[in-house]
């Protein structure tokens, strides 16, 4: 199958590197279907710090600094905080030993090439890879036992390599594969999927297809529901594909790459397998809700603390990485994802101004996000090396 806007990315990959070596303040217009602007990075001062928005009663800090590309979190049950970086291909333990709200212990406690996904579960740490998953003991000083691999020959990673990880209610675990390209058919079974498997990592199997990137994913707390943000496709233009919120189900197939949304058909060649694109839309699950397209959603996770208020229990918060395939920059900011009677309802903002200079500039690119063991919340940046803390201090 060939997709006209493969094709245009190809053809653009070019003009892509050239801005983000000029590090351009104007947006370069392409083509009438896509756009390239980043926004210039700038240092994570305390006084950009200070001007973040949140909403009343949230106060939000660093936890932690100079850690690289710190990507995705986990806390541990005594509080110990684990966050990877697939750039170096590392675990790094943070610990906060007098409780003030910023971790005064840093040490790297394992390493693995490309190391990304991370979840913990009964006193062990998984950890993945690009094509394997390992797990080891966690002792009492957060110090790691020797890696064990329980999983391997996961499909290279292509345009989409950050692997994540998660347990489910039922104890399996789940492992977000993405696509290696835009928009393409995949030769690889396990490319655009959700797999589930054993923590031994036997039974593995695929759970659900036709998700382009769904890095961020949870199950709600009361429900047991799984819910995930999948990216859309790029080269559509400034408004098109919106980033999809699903909620997924065993056996779902999410349209990429023939349709998206509420069922449109991608530019294709011919419909799918010799249907038409109403045939294949209705083999489809299509999203709960609709976001800005190229806010890049990472992190998904479910409230359930007690520290905020009792309204935020069994709401979502959502990392946004930031557009760059769009003239005006959207994401680059935290969103909350409001839960009415079990479902979501609406989206609003929840940490934002990272984008400054009149969106020219930006200090925070966030990524991972963890419950800390206070109730409060932590946010991973992979571009300014911090690990933020969002906290409540105001009256309920």
């Amino acid at each position: 199958m060939k997709i006209k806007t493969t094709l245009l990315a190809l053809g653009l990959m070019a003009a892509f590197s050239t801005a983000n070596a000029q590090n351009s303040q104007e947006p370069i217009a392409t083509s009438m279907e896509g756009h390239i602007y980043k926004p210039v990075k700038v240092p994570a001062t305390d006084a950009r710090v200070r001007q973040l928005k949140v909403p009343a009663g949230f106060t939000v800090t660093k936890f932690a600094e100079n850690l690289n590309k710190p990507r995705m979190l986990a806390v541990h049950t005594d509080g110990t905080v684990y966050v990877t970086d697939r750039d170096k291909g590392t675990v790094t333990m943070l610990r906060d030993t007098n409780n003030d709200g910023k971790a005064d212990q840093q040490k790297v406690v394992a390493t693995k090439d490309q190391m990304h996904g991370i979840a913990i579960r009964n006193n062990k740490v998984y950890l993945m890879t690009v094509n394997e998953i390992y797990t080891a003991d966690i002792s009492k000083d957060g110090s790691l036992g020797q890696l064990k691999e329980i999983a391997k020959g996961f499909p290279e990673g292509g345009q989409h390599a950050n692997r994540s990880i998660e347990f489910g209610p039922d104890g399996m675990l789940y492992v977000s594969v993405g696509s290696t390209c835009n928009a393409c058919e995949e030769t690889h079974k396990e490319n655009a999927t959700l797999v589930q498997m054993k923590p031994d990592g036997s039974g593995r199997r695929i759970y659900a297809t036709g998700l382009r990137n769904m890095i961020g994913f949870d199950w709600h707390p009361q429900s047991k529901a799984l819910y995930g943000f999948d990216h859309g496709i790029d080269w559509l233009g400034d408004e098109t594909q919106k980033e999809e919120l699903n909620r997924i189900t065993e056996g779902g197939n999410y349209g990429w790459p023939y349709v998206f949304e509420n069922g449109k058909p991608n530019l294709a060649d011919e419909p799918p397998k010799g249907m038409t694109w109403e045939e294949y839309a209705k083999q489809t699950e299509f999203p709960e809700l609709l976001y800005d397209a190229h806010s890049a959603p990472m992190d998904f996770v479910f409230y359930n603390g007690s520290q905020f208020p009792q309204e935020y229990r069994g709401d979502a918060l959502v990392t946004l990485h930031g557009s760059w395939n769009r003239s005006e920059p959207v994401g680059y900011k935290v969103i909350r994802v409001r839960f009415e009677n079990g479902k979501p309802s609406k989206i609003e903002d929840f940490v934002t101004g990272f984008l400054v200079n009149n969106n020219k500039e930006e200090f925070g690119r966030v990524v991972g996000l963890a419950q800390y063991k206070d109730g409060s919340i932590l946010v991973s940046d992979d571009d300014n090396g911090v690990v933020y803390r969002v906290a409540y201090t105001g009256n309920r």
